[in-house]
């Protein structure tokens, strides 16, 4: 069974280049990860999500996964988010397993994105649409409730009547970014958005989770979205995430969508954010999981690379 996808031809879309008031970027994005064993081991199955998700505003040009060594076997599906997800099993044992996805993608992004929402929508608080409450549910369930994130989430609403939504929104993502430390973090899982809050420092993905929780707490519907960031060379002294995989959250707003926020940057839109998955918890978008079997004490450790580079036109 052959271990990388066939590369993926351009699609016949209009020219996207040519897209009025609207920054077009060549992107390459090369993920590597690498894991070493001090003897041979088996692996059990390794289920990836690397492959962006194609949209509006991303268009995938090329694609190519390699395995080493090369797997048994490994196919393609899509999850109940509609992920694009590969997994793999393997025979046999070796001393190193590495995976290295490539991917050329076009990206397009407004330098400021107006969004038309519903009028209804506009200031906060407002009520989703009936026929959008049932798909919003899980959005709207707060996994680990904790005063504290009320009350943080409260402090950013008027003493009286209404505010923005935008602007609501607009402040929350500067808040995380003005008042929380950001910290590199190798261990898988996240932080509970009280204990970043208590801590008052986090990675990207405990900033998103907490601000995916305190929106929750003000009663709208968010998710979790993992993916990658390009740091252009003029931005590289304040763009935090580069050189690993990123995460954000969206929100869903009537009449505009699922808006991209990211607090680690104070990004609001899609700006030189690259969408892999989504999903309602960071746990179900994790980019590479799996098993080995073998001694305990047999690994020797993982090495992640991520570099996102743009081409030329």
């Amino acid at each position: 069974m052959p271990n990388s996808a066939e590369p993926t031809p351009a699609s016949t879309q209009p020219d996207t280049m040519r897209w009025s008031g609207r920054a077009v970027r060549l992107l390459t994005v090369r993920h590597v990860t690498l894991y070493r064993y001090a003897e041979p081991v088996r692996f059990g199955e390794h289920r990836m999500m690397f492959r962006p998700r194609e949209s509006h505003d991303l268009r995938l040009i090329r694609t190519r996964l390699s395995i080493q060594p090369q797997p048994a076997h490994l196919c393609w599906l899509h999850d109940v988010f509609d992920n694009s997800l590969a997994v793999a099993s393997f025979a046999g044992e070796a001393t190193e397993l590495r995976f290295e996805s490539v991917v050329t993608l076009e990206h397009s992004a407004a330098a400021l994105p107006d969004y038309r929402l519903e009028p209804g929508a506009r200031d906060f608080p407002f009520a989703y649409p009936a026929e959008d409450e049932p798909d919003l549910v899980r959005a709207r369930e707060r996994r680990d409730p904790d005063l504290a994130v009320d009350r943080w989430a409260a402090r950013l609403l008027p003493a009286h009547g209404s505010v923005g939504t935008m602007d609501l929104l607009r402040a929350m993502t500067l808040r995380i970014r003005e008042q929380l430390a950001y910290s590199h973090r190798h261990e898988r899982g996240v932080q509970s958005p009280a204990e970043t809050l208590r801590r008052g420092r986090g990675t990207c993905r405990d900033f998103a989770w907490l601000m995916i929780d305190a929106v929750r707490a003000l009663g709208l519907a968010a998710r979790f979205v993992s993916g990658y960031i390009f740091v252009p060379d003029d931005g590289a002294a304040f763009a935090l995430g580069g050189g690993a995989t990123h995460a954000w959250l969206q929100v869903y707003l009537p009449g505009a969508g699922w808006v991209d926020f990211d607090p680690t940057n104070s990004i609001i839109g899609n700006r030189n954010l690259i969408r892999v998955a989504v999903a309602w918890d960071p746990a179900r978008v994790l980019p590479l999981c799996g098993t080995f079997i073998g001694r305990p004490g047999a690994a020797l450790g993982m090495e992640v690379s991520v570099s996102v580079t743009e081409e030329p036109d």
